[in-house]
């Protein structure tokens, strides 16, 4: 398989403050990771252009992006919401970082690759239409997904969410688009305390309890996401690729390994084997564990190699 690897020096610019567990360095331990263990080597590498204006409108409002730009500081931090801050740098990663899903999306329509990774930050699941949250601040995935439709003619695209937190925002932009399945597992009761009453036939919420492992994920792919996917036939399939349900990271607490990962990338693949061509399109969500995160991005990166 041909793997892209999309990222943009600017991903590192992006700071929310000294402390802040999504830093610069998550970049820094999967890189590192990724070239270790000799995967690196393996991927064609690509960097990021921006996204434009009208690409994010497809999925976010003019206001919204409007009042981004008016926010993004010269100097110093600006706060979105209780989650989520603008340092002078941080428009240009956001706008990257949902760049990198869209030309992603050409790479793998145009044959060009077979799937991609896109390791860029910050995250982009919890931004909605109009709103920033979680970290994020543009949806990255979505406005790949938009652009499938738009430029490709794309019918029915999958999104498979397995960040430790439900993608609130993506069920926000595509509730009520009849082309867009969303996946989505997460630990519940837990932030962002939204998705275990809103499931759907298209918004397949599997809210799990706390210290849930490969067993309980194994039963939401296999039980849950599989007959549906087989339903609804997708022809894309994109990835919120958030490594924070690991069983070593600070800010949740549930029981995934390394391998996990593994194994869910290869049921996504084998998935998009059946109805979409091979077309696998994952972006970087969650994952704060420093020690931890480069391995499971390099089970997930393996995966899609193979």
């Amino acid at each position: 398989m041909k793997t892209a690897f999309i990222s943009h020096p600017d991903t590192l610019l992006h700071v929310m403050d000294g402390n802040h567990p999504e830093s610069p360095a998550r970049i820094n331990a999967i890189k590192n990771a990724l070239i270790r263990n000799g995967i690196y080597q393996k991927l064609d590498i690509y960097e990021a252009p921006l996204a434009t204006d009208r690409e994010l409108q497809r999925v976010h409002s003019s206001a919204y992006i409007q009042k981004i730009r008016t926010l993004s500081p010269r100097a110093g931090l600006v706060r979105l919401d209780a989650d989520t801050a603008m340092g002078p740098m941080s428009l240009s990663a956001a706008a990257h970082a949902s760049g990198a899903v869209i030309f992603a999306t050409d790479l793998v329509m145009r044959n060009m690759a077979d799937n991609a990774f896109c390791c860029t930050r910050p995250p982009g699941h919890h931004a909605g239409r109009a709103n920033s949250a979680g970290f994020c601040i543009f949806n990255h995935v979505a406005a790949g997904v938009a652009h499938a439709f738009e430029k490709y003619g794309i019918r029915r695209a999958a999104i498979i969410d397995f960040d430790v937190h439900h993608g609130d925002g993506t069920e926000d932009i595509f509730r009520n688009d009849p082309r867009v399945m969303l996946c989505s597992t997460f630990q519940h009761p837990f932030y962002p305390h939204r998705g275990a009453e809103t499931r759907s036939d298209r918004m397949l919420n599997i809210p799990l309890p706390a210290k849930s492992g490969r067993r309980e994920f194994q039963q939401a792919f296999e039980q849950e996401f599989l007959p549906a996917l087989d339903q609804f036939k997708p022809e894309i399939i994109y990835v919120s690729a958030g490594f924070d349900a690991h069983a070593d990271d600070p800010l949740a607490d549930m029981g995934l390994t390394d391998a996990d990962y593994g194994w869910m990338t290869q049921f996504i693949r084998q998935v998009a084997a059946r109805h979409a061509q091979d077309r696998v399109i994952s972006s970087l969500e969650g994952g704060y564990n420093l020690g931890t995160l480069g391995g499971a991005v390099c089970s997930h990166v393996e995966a899609l190699l193979s």
